[in-house]
């Protein structure tokens, strides 16, 4: 009185599992970023002179046209020199002799430029270069 029944074959249906892994690749794709952008729009002023090559460590304060600072591209939150030394000091440990580049537009204000020196010589350093871009003649 057994009725035999035949076995029905288990199968895995992978069309679901490949679109959702299709559209997952394609949003990575198109949110991800493979360019390096900066936030900081600077026009350096122009300078006759070679590039310099800086092999140790650095330490870079850059300065937009409204005045703003940035220190190794992290923006501060008031334009006073307490909070740019503030900024500065961690990255310092210890090292006066950093090489601190100052990279202000060219339109900026001469007076963050003079801040941003004088926050530096009250920390102690002595190493400093300001960033120009070469002068096309």
């Amino acid at each position: 009185m057994f009725v035999r029944q035949k076995k029905q074959e288990i199968t895995v249906n992978l069309t679901p599992l490949i679109d959702v892994v299709f559209l997952l690749l394609i949003f990575f794709m198109v949110s991800t970023s493979f360019t390096r952008e900066t936030q900081i729009e600077l026009e350096l002023p122009r300078a006759s002179v070679e590039p310099l090559e800086t092999k140790q460590e650095s330490l870079e304060i850059s300065i937009d046209k409204e005045g703003r600072y940035f220190v190794n591209g992290k923006g501060l939150v008031n334009e006073s020199i307490d909070t740019l030394k503030k900024a500065i000091q961690p990255i310092l440990n210890e090292n006066k002799e950093i090489a601190v580049i100052i990279s202000a537009d060219a339109n900026t204000a001469y007076q963050s430029v003079v801040t941003a020196m004088e926050a530096t010589s009250q920390l102690g350093i002595t190493n400093l270069k300001i960033a120009t871009q070469r002068d096309q003649q």
